[in-house]
């Protein structure tokens, strides 16, 4: 193999241990595989994430630069999985990539805001709007090749993500238009999704897999900020954003449609 696209690890599990074994042991065991195996690899891409550098402190998103600063053991291990890929940077051609929130075909995890919207509802966390940088996976994958092919991201850490902030208001207005149906927003306290979460993980405590939503989950959900900025990639490499929010949900929800998601 001349690249490695290392995109698999744990999204969702019961216990710390699980999410680091699969997030940094995983990528720890990915590299040694390299180092011992194809030492010639032209790169080795880790997909990371922004929750390694957790949430936007305020309404400027997070750089680079930015001190990392998870609040989830997901965002943790995830970062465990950051310092594993520095632990080899001086034999291996290593580039790690941070998405934000995701959305796309075959996308699970978003998925749900949409089903939901399909029913004529749409959830707003807090009392007052909140802020997400959001990608579609193809401009997301774009990303990734223009970063595997590009000399100057070697060894270095980027946000792919979209040129623009958006408010989950926005994304609720831009759904229900491409839906077709009207959407009733229900605003839910802060207080009343860490009460969700609560019984969450009581009714969780009886099934073998991990509940969709949980403490760390609702402490995600709370934030005012999930942003980041992309400025970086595309200075090196000329990543941007080409799937306009509109296009890609229509994209999505098409997608959707056909397999009988929605």
């Amino acid at each position: 193999m001349d690249y490695v696209f290392h995109s698999a690890g744990v999204t969702k599990a019961k216990t710390a241990e699980e999410y680091f074994r699969g997030n940094a042991e995983g990528t720890r065991n990915m590299l040694d595989a390299v180092s011992q195996y194809n030492p010639g690899l032209k790169r080795f891409i880790q997909i990371s994430s922004q929750t390694a550098a957790g949430p936007s402190p305020g309404p400027s998103p997070v750089t680079e630069e930015t001190p990392p600063h998870p609040i989830t053991t997901y965002g943790k291990s995830k970062l465990k999985s950051e310092e594993a890929c520095a632990e080899h940077r001086g034999t291996i051609p290593i580039t790690i990539l941070r998405p934000p929130a995701v959305y796309g075909p075959r996308d699970k995890d978003i998925y749900e805001f949409f089903k939901t919207m399909s029913k004529g509802l749409q959830p707003m966390v807090g009392m007052k709007e909140k802020f997400v940088s959001l990608i579609h996976v193809g401009d997301l994958v774009r990303g990734f090749v223009l970063a595997a092919e590009s000399e100057k991201a070697s060894g270095q850490t980027y946000f792919i993500s979209s040129s623009q902030v958006y408010g989950w208001k926005e994304v609720g207005e831009v759904s229900r238009r491409v839906i077709g149906k009207s959407a009733f927003r229900i605003k839910i306290p802060e207080a009343g999704v860490f009460a969700i979460a609560a019984f969450s993980e009581f009714f969780g405590l009886f099934s073998k897999r991990p509940v969709l939503i949980n403490f760390e989950k609702a402490r995600d959900m709370v934030q005012d900020y999930w942003t980041c900025d992309s400025s970086k990639a595309q200075r090196d490499f000329g990543y941007r954003q080409e799937i306009p929010l509109e296009e890609g949900i229509r994209n999505t929800v098409g997608w959707y449609r056909s397999k009988g998601w929605l």
